[in-house]
């Protein structure tokens, strides 16, 4: 186990609840619904959780924990600010974007479980497999409201 690589592992992940932690404060900025507020709201506490347990471990092998986000982060904010200014707080435009967020945020996930065995220890396994169905709880959320809307559900 390589703790320069375990520190980039647990890293990739924080960025990624940075992320969502952000991008779920542009979208309860943009929605007037309250339903959707407090959902939002929720997803933020995940995240928050989340970045928490990340922070500890990697504080806990001698890491620097990561501050930032990803600039495609960034670029997902700024493309939900344009799209749902352009769609008028569509719910629709609104949960689609969020959708798509939260599929970055599983793969991400994924990838760091399946790439990443040798560098990260079987507690943080664990641990990220609980971060992660946390987070498929949020997306699933998040696409029954879609099916909802859709007519699909």
């Amino acid at each position: 186990m390589n703790k320069n690589n375990t520190v980039d592992v647990l890293n990739t992940l924080i960025i990624i609840n940075n992320d969502r932690i952000e991008g779920y404060e542009t979208a309860s900025k943009e929605t007037e619904e309250m339903e959707l507020k407090n959902l939002f709201s929720h997803f933020i506490n995940t995240s928050h959780r989340c970045k928490a347990e990340l922070v500890k471990q990697i504080q806990n092998i001698g890491g620097s924990p990561d501050e930032g986000t990803r600039i495609t982060g960034k670029f997902f904010r700024v493309w939900m600010d344009v799209k749902v200014a352009l769609t008028g707080n569509d719910r629709k435009a609104i949960l689609g974007s969020c959708d798509y967020g939260e599929q970055v945020a599983q793969d991400t996930y994924e990838t760091a479980l399946k790439d990443n065995l040798e560098d990260i220890s079987a507690a943080q396994q664990t641990m990220l497999i609980a971060q992660r169905m946390a987070l498929k709880a949020d997306h699933d959320n998040i696409k029954n409201l879609l099916n909802k809307l859709l007519g699909t559900a």
